[in-house]
């Protein structure tokens, strides 16, 4: 099989890859300090859910960049807001296999905070599981660009590393909101799930 580079895609190497990070992330929410389960409930939590892995959801999504950022105000949990700066813009094509989920071409924004221009694109989104089967206030993935992007560029956009940020677990954490222009009117089964 082949991704949508055309290299040689490893369908039994990434799904391996995939449970081996999520193993890894239910032992920090158990276990770590850090973790955004209160220590109170940390004896129940028996591991974050999942959508089963999809390699449909891992596609190649060709980058806009944007040379002069507009700022953009997040609204957050905490009814604050957060100010990013929009720097590219993703465009991607769903095609799942099954008939009832819906394929075409979509888009979203990639952000990064005021102030910093390198280091992981942030992809915050909304989709039609919001609310429902995911996380009411959106979830979120994290690019990391190997190189400095130009438009153009392919970049590897995985929703199944989509994930739940931290305030779905314990109020004491403010996260940004996604804005309107990246709430997607399709459903998106992969990644974290949140009930």
């Amino acid at each position: 099989m082949t991704d949508d580079t055309g290299a040689d895609f490893d369908v039994d190497r990434w799904r391996d890859e995939l449970e081996s990070k999520r193993r890894e992330k239910d032992e920090f929410f158990a276990d770590h300090p850090q973790s955004p389960i209160p220590p109170e409930e940390r004896e129940e939590f028996d591991g974050l859910e999942y959508f089963e892995p999809n390699p449909d959801y891992r596609v190649s999504a060709t980058v806009e960049v944007h040379d002069d950022p507009e700022p953009v105000s997040m609204e957050t949990t905490a009814d604050r807001e957060m100010r990013y700066l929009r720097v590219a813009t993703l465009r991607f094509s769903l095609e799942p296999d099954d008939d009832e989920l819906a394929s075409g071409e979509f888009e979203l924004a990639a952000y990064q905070q005021e102030g910093t221009r390198e280091g992981a694109l942030f992809v915050p989104f909304r989709d039609k599981t919001t609310g429902q089967q995911t996380y009411r206030g959106g979830r979120y993935m994290e690019l990391e660009a190997d190189r400095s992007l130009e438009t153009g560029d392919e970049i590897g956009l995985d929703f199944n590393l989509a994930y739940t940020p931290f305030c779905a677990y314990s109020e004491t954490f403010d996260c940004p909101l996604p804005p309107e222009e990246n709430w997607l009117e399709v459903v998106i089964p992969a990644g974290e799930r949140f009930e």
